[in-house]
């Protein structure tokens, strides 16, 4: 007969435990004897008998077939090259994640533990997720991208599971980089709730915690985090120790923001009238994303009168274009 599945919450003591059926309520069951104990452990997965939900197995642990989806299968092509500015940023997570991984020996020789990870945050668009595949590209680890949302299951304990596979996948396929991106998805600050769905969200992080403090500081897995939001973090997810390094990414200044445009307009076939100066100078806040936008949107205006080179007036209604959405409107033509 099919037996349900349930995760395992707590082991009361040698006869009984909590386990977490599917339906998303706990119970207070009994254990075989012939349940190996030595294997039990909260978060496992068990096998319950139909009736009485009796715990008469444990199943195997098998990787979750997510984890190899989330492996990036071929190294970024983005490299530091591609990145305009940023040079404080592009040090700080050289001395955090690419040397721990490539020149191990120079923290053992000064005495001091590597940084486990560091959190990017900023404004959106401002450079957090390029420069995460930039540090995969110079290193060759294994690059793991993982979206916050995708560790929010519907069932019970589905969420930290998945969270432990990550965690021990990356370590078997070492010398890994986990990137997680939208970290604000599980790690809020956490308050009092009856809601499952929330309930289940705070278990997910506790697991992080847990697997963050739970990997040595010379393992050849590092853990890269990106937020729009860092103010609504659980201050226990950011705190030295698990993220050693947080990095700001404002938006781009003048300096900067000349290099972005140097980077995308390099290819493109520009007429004599652009002046990109009066782009720059301009007191927009244009993020690098927007920038990026904003020169394929002017390409794009080209192209629609059958022209090969891009004029200054595509600059410019391409710069308003981008205004005009990043204020949350739609285009006049566009619809949902």
């Amino acid at each position: 007969m099919p037996m349900p599945v349930a995760c395992l919450e707590e082991i009361i003591d040698d006869d009984h435990a909590i386990v977490a059926p599917q339906s998303g309520l706990d119970y207070y069951v009994p254990m075989l004897s012939i349940v190996d104990r030595d294997q039990l452990e909260p978060g496992c997965q068990v096998l319950l008998k139909e009736r009485t939900l009796t715990v008469v197995g444990i199943l195997a642990d098998e990787t979750d077939p997510l984890v190899s989806v989330m492996r990036v299968e071929k190294a970024p092509l983005e490299s530091y090259a591609d990145i305009g500015g940023l040079d404080e940023q592009v040090r700080e997570i050289k001395e955090a994640v690419e040397l721990p991984l490539t020149n191990p020996e120079l923290y053992e020789d000064l005495g001091i533990n590597a940084p486990k990870g560091v959190i990017l945050y900023g404004e959106p668009g401002t450079g957090k997720t390029l420069l995460a595949k930039a540090v995969a590209n110079q290193t060759s680890a294994t690059f793991l991208r993982v979206v916050g949302s995708e560790l929010i299951k519907k069932y019970s304990g589905e969420g930290p599971k998945l969270v432990r596979e990550i965690f021990r996948a990356a370590e078997e396929m070492a010398p890994t980089i986990i990137f997680i991106d939208e970290i604000d998805a599980i790690g809020t600050k956490r308050y009092s709730s009856t809601s499952s769905g929330e309930q289940e969200i705070q278990r997910t992080m506790l697991e992080l915690l847990t697997q963050l403090d739970g990997f040595d500081t010379r393992s050849d897995v590092k853990v890269i985090m990106a937020t729009n939001r860092i103010e609504s973090l659980d201050p226990a997810l950011i705190r030295p120790g698990r993220i050693d390094r947080k990095i700001k990414f404002p938006l781009p200044d003048e300096k900067t923001k000349r290099n972005i445009f140097k980077i995308h307009t390099a290819k493109m076939s520009l007429d004599a009238d652009v002046d990109l100066e009066e782009l720059i100078m301009a007191k927009d806040d244009l993020s690098g994303a927007d920038i990026k936008a904003m020169c394929s949107e002017s390409g794009l205006l080209a192209l629609r009168e059958r022209r090969m080179k891009v004029k200054m007036e595509d600059f410019r209604k391409s710069k308003d274009k981008c205004l005009y959405r990043k204020k949350g409107n739609i285009p006049d033509g566009l619809y949902i």
